[in-house]
């Protein structure tokens, strides 16, 4: 069940071009898997998304002529068993991907898959080359990611620089932790949980299911990467001031703001989604965190304000997640490229809102330039009162955290 529940999100996936998260919650409630199968379905269909041209690239090197969906999908399902888990036997690979094809109508297909899966397994030491080494189109195929989003990033940091970053990209992302130093001390917290201190910051060594443990039920901590937390600490914020958190879902901005402060100030968490805002409210709640008050709203209606610091962490293409969200890269580009205009009329509406030698810090969870500096760029340009104060973007394989944008820009002192 979980290796026909993976095939099953592939196959939504693809013809809907539904979020990932959601499709595998959906199908794994749908199709009452246990724990363990679960943690298998989803292993398998994020692995897929996460090398799907690398594995698509040696099917074709091993079948001829065009292959219906469907057994594509369970022959990229058998690929990545046979070349990235190790724990399960070659046959049992192959074996399962033939009784797929028995069991959903395509057994004119199961000697097909049988033949390619047992050739790749067989050859597994040593498969055909990926052609173009030193391209972006090599890069593309080997990383699985598309290849606009590979010559851009090339464009950036160069064709190591860009490889660098693909592989962290595929690798599997860390949880970092924050510690709620209104309850608790990172010593005490280490005392509880079995964490590894980083340069970066706090990981949950084994993960699993964190929500369950002592100290999360306590509010003794909170998930947030540490390039997302770098955005409060550019605040440098005190007990007492007010701060707006303009698109605060899932809250972690909130959180740190009211922790920074000791709990003696005012956050106003601000989402246009009233469902996510909930769900900040509940975190707040398990955490203690008093000061903050959730309140629905678009930041398109911000006009006005009296904050000391505000938040403006908007939407983005969200690249610098990709480790944890593998089916970002393949958004459409020329949607993606929308963006920045809308990340000027919400940062314009938003910067309303602070007061005379306020701050306002723009983030983004992504690397591309033209939603991040360019952004800034053109805000400060039509903004002459904000003066840039700090920039900095984070990367997955130099700073080991999300791949994230932050700029601090401060407001003069006029009335």
């Amino acid at each position: 069940m979980p290796r026909r529940t993976a095939l099953e999100a592939l196959e939504r996936f693809r013809r809907d071009s539904a979020w990932s998260r959601q499709v595998m919650e959906g199908l794994a409630e749908k199709n009452r898997l246990s724990g363990r199968d679960r943690a298998l379905a989803a292993r398998l269909f994020y692995g897929v998304l996460q090398n799907m041209a690398l594995c698509d690239y040696y099917i074709g090197c091993y079948a001829r002529g065009k292959l219906e969906p469907k057994v594509r999908d369970i022959l990229r399902l058998g690929v990545y068993q046979l070349l990235f888990m190790d724990k399960i036997p070659p046959r049992a690979a192959v074996d399962e991907a033939v009784r797929l094809c028995r069991n959903l109508g395509y057994a004119r297909a199961s000697g097909l898959v049988n033949a390619v899966l047992r050739r790749i397994g067989d050859n597994r030491d040593d498969l055909p080359a990926i052609p173009g080494e030193g391209t972006a189109e090599y890069l593309s195929i080997r990383w699985s990611h598309p290849r606009w989003l590979v010559e851009e990033l090339m464009a950036l940091r160069g064709y190591e620089g860009a490889e660098a970053v693909l592989t962290a990209d595929n690798a599997e992302p860390p949880v970092y932790v924050q510690v709620n130093t209104c309850r608790t001390t990172k010593d005490e917290l280490k005392a509880m949980l079995d964490l590894t201190e980083t340069p970066a910051g706090l990981i949950l060594s084994r993960a699993g299911d964190f929500t369950s443990t002592e100290a999360f039920q306590k509010g003794l901590f909170y998930v947030q990467d540490p390039a997302a937390h770098a955005v409060v600490e550019a605040a440098e914020l005190k007990p007492g001031m007010r701060v707006l958190d303009a698109c605060a879902a899932p809250g972690g901005k909130s959180f740190a703001a009211a922790i920074a402060m000791g709990n003696e100030g005012f956050v106003t968490a601000r989402d246009i989604l009233a469902k996510k805002l909930a769900l900040v409210a509940e975190g707040a709640g398990r955490l203690g965190l008093s000061c903050i008050e959730c309140v629905p709203g678009d930041a398109r209606d911000i006009d006005g304000g009296d904050y000391d610091v505000v938040f403006a962490d908007l939407p983005c293409s969200g690249l610098g997640v990709i480790r944890k969200k593998p089916d970002i890269r393949y958004r459409d580009p020329v949607e993606l490229d929308r963006l920045p205009e809308l990340q000027e009329e919400l940062l314009d509406h938003i910067a309303s809102a602070v007061r005379p030698s306020g701050k306002l810090i723009y983030s983004t969870c992504t690397w591309r330039e033209r939603e991040n500096g360019a952004v800034a760029e053109a805000f400060l340009r039509a903004h002459p009162q904000f003066t840039k104060t700090l920039e900095r973007t984070f990367w997955p394989d130099r700073d080991g955290t999300d791949g994230f944008y932050l700029c601090r820009m401060e407001r003069s002192n006029e009335i």
